[in-house]
């Protein structure tokens, strides 16, 4: 034991923890805020409140104040001259409300312009038209469900007759497929700004010049940060599934020892990645920029917050190569499809390789002074 303390890498990665763990901020930032983040999208995303959609609607030639969809089956319950509000009641898919306002076709449009309303409804004589962007999935809903209630206005509020079954598998809710997402983001953002950042302010600051004149080994310096950073990001994932087990009842189904295997390797990657990135710049305003140029591309295609599938055909090729969009397959697998061993090796591999080749490029060419 004691000759382990006077080792120089156990000396480089206490002496890196306690810089980390010595600022409030890093630790709110890194472990905090990510559980934060979790349960407020979790409690977004799993609540039974009711789905509010607004619609503009305009009369060609009206007959009258209350007419507009009287012959469709709805309610006429107007709040004052021009707004209507109709509630359906669904025991299978939640409840809806529809919040109707009278106007012109101007004004329709400028609303459709702010985001106020996703569908304009024109009824004219020859009966209802539908006006909406045809690219907004918000606008698409909201015109599937209308016009199937005014077609038949007791589909969706009789759930004997109804041919929708909610499935109550564990996985298949949004939460299942949030959280995942949100550890290899979390631990994405903390190599990259933990290590990068970490050496060109150091770097700037003139302090790798100081301690490369000292009887260190170049890699044991880089091997303590990725190790304090590994712990950090053991810690923090291990927050999160607790806080999203206790509150989302989130399991893993997969095996628990691919799942460590896979969280390292992608640790590994994403230190390779950051080194590479950090190996000759010197000003912190350009190493941002890199940070911020490699990092916000994979946040976005990697599937973190919504499928990457949304995504043209032709993309997902590459997408799937992103280091980020594989640790997060590989970890999402193992919560929620029960995936083994077998399943998350090609990943686990590659993202080793990965950030071992990264690792060796950076030494390579890394910038001391």
């Amino acid at each position: 034991m004691k000759l382990l303390k006077n080792h120089q890498l156990y000396q480089l990665t206490w002496t890196q923890f306690l810089e980390t763990v010595r600022e409030p901020e890093v630790l709110f930032w890194g472990m905090l805020f990510p559980v934060l983040i979790s349960i407020g999208l979790g409690l977004a995303f799993t609540q039974t409140s009711e789905s509010v959609h607004q619609v503009m609607t305009v009369e060609e030639n009206s007959p009258g104040a209350d007419s507009l969809f009287q012959r469709y089956g709805v309610p006429s319950v107007y709040h004052g001259h021009d707004a209507l509000t109709w509630k359906v009641t669904d025991e299978t898919l939640g409840n809806t409300e529809f919040h109707f306002v009278r106007s012109d076709w101007p004004a329709a449009i400028i609303a459709l312009k702010r985001g106020e309303a996703d569908v304009i409804v024109v009824r004219s004589p020859e009966g209802l038209r539908y006006h909406f962007d045809p690219h907004n999935s918000q606008a698409q809903l909201v015109y599937m469900k209308l016009s199937a209630l005014i077609k038949s206005p007791a589909s969706m509020s009789n759930p004997e007759t109804a041919f929708v079954k909610p499935l109550t598998l564990k996985g298949v809710r949004y939460i299942d497929f949030l959280i995942p997402g949100l550890i290899t983001f979390g631990m994405m953002g903390s190599i990259m700004w933990g290590v990068s950042y970490g050496i060109i302010e150091r770097r700037s600051q003139k302090l790798l010049r100081r301690m490369v004149a000292t009887p260190m080994k170049k890699s044991h310096f880089l091997v303590a940060m990725m190790m304090v950073r590994i712990l950090m990001n053991l810690v923090e994932a291990a927050i999160i599934f607790f806080f999203a087990w206790l509150i989302f009842d989130i399991r893993i189904q997969g095996n628990v020892s691919a799942l460590l295997v896979l969280f390292l390797a992608g640790n590994v990657a994403f230190t390779g990645l950051a080194i590479l990135v950090s190996s000759r710049t010197a000003k912190t305003e350009v190493g941002t920029g890199w940070i911020n140029a490699v990092q916000m591309p994979m946040t976005l295609l990697s599937g973190i917050f919504f499928s990457y599938h949304n995504f043209p055909e032709w993309s997902l090729g590459v997408i799937r190569l992103l280091p980020l969009t594989a640790v997060t397959d590989g970890i999402r697998s193992i919560f929620n499809e029960g995936a083994g061993w077998m399943d998350v090796l090609v990943p686990t591999v590659s993202l080793s390789a990965f950030g071992l080749i990264c690792f060796a490029v950076g030494m390579k060419q890394f910038k001391w002074y």
